[in-house]
């Protein structure tokens, strides 16, 4: 199961709540994804399709809680076994009244909204595996539906982008952080700590390759800082001969070339007088300048 279904397979066993909140799921379900029919004798009726079981489940629940109409449910299955599902409302006073629902449009209370975006997700989103990338959206067939979404989110403080795709329109959120605000506000909180619980680990493994990668860069910095320090002293041997060095000097010379691959801090401390890290650099920068100057001359 992909993590999109699992999301709506959680969602959709989410208690109702309030009549109120079920309208905004209802209205929100039917808009993107439903449409409206009228016969010939004015009898008006809902088809909703969805390729999600949990989805045309989920539909069945809340319209029986709120008008007691138990829709019938059409599976269609396509020449390479693709199946869709579809819910059809018949009751021309039922469907009359959630259209009225749906030209009211009214969304204010926070918990109305939550069912809405609820409705939402489950009509038209997914999420893609959080194991590879993060990204949630919503596909919309009209741009003023995007909008809504948007306003909504934003009350919750997460912020959502737009684009054009064919003849639709999408809603999507790439920052992991604000698609688990999402999930929590629809109220799934199962697939929210699977979510999380993946962000974690993957926080943990990015930055141990950035501390690998960062002691990595280090290492190589000390290695071909002492190569070169090793370069300098051999050419001051060949051309003037070690003792020609200050006292000093030539001790963090010896002790240089007996321990290449020491960092300053373990030379200072091997000389006879130990000194710190700032002071052996210092030492070692005056044989490089010494070796520079033997190299121009």
């Amino acid at each position: 199961m992909s993590f999109s279904s699992e999301v709506k397979e959680e969602l959709s066993k989410l208690p109702c709540g309030k009549e109120h909140c079920v309208n905004a799921e209802i209205v929100a379900i039917i808009t993107m994804c439903g449409g409206i029919h009228v016969s010939a004798f004015d009898n008006y009726s809902i088809k909703i399709n969805t390729e999600n079981i949990a989805v045309a489940r989920r539909l069945s629940i809340l319209l029986y809680k709120n008008f007691k109409v138990k829709p019938e449910i059409l599976i269609r299955v396509s020449k390479n076994e693709y199946k869709t599902y579809i819910v059809v409302i018949k009751n021309n006073i039922v469907t009359q009244e959630i259209l009225r629902l749906i030209e009211k449009d009214d969304y204010s209370k926070t918990c109305c909204q939550r069912a809405y975006l609820r409705g939402v997700f489950l009509a038209a989103g997914s999420i893609t595996d959080p194991n590879k990338s993060y990204h949630l959206e919503i596909v919309c067939n009209l741009r003023e539906k995007t909008l809504k979404i948007q306003q909504i989110l934003q009350k919750f403080d997460i912020e959502s982008k737009k684009v054009a795709r064919g003849n639709r329109f999408v809603v999507y959120i790439k920052e992991g952080s604000l698609i688990v605000d999402t999930l929590n506000v629809c109220g799934a909180h199962n697939c929210l700590m699977k979510l999380e619980n993946i962000r974690i680990l993957k926080d943990v493994r990015n930055n141990l390759n950035r501390q690998v990668n960062c002691e990595t860069a280090n290492i190589s910095k000390v290695v071909k800082t002492a190569v070169r320090q090793i370069e300098d002293i051999n050419l001051i041997k060949d051309k003037r001969g070690l003792d020609s060095l200050p006292d000093t000097l030539y001790e963090v010379a010896l002790v240089r070339l007996s321990n290449p691959d020491a960092s300053l801090v373990e030379l200072g401390k091997a000389l006879e007088n130990p000194i710190g890290k700032s002071g052996v650099n210092h030492r070692l920068r005056k044989i490089s300048e010494i070796a520079d100057s033997l190299r121009q001359n």
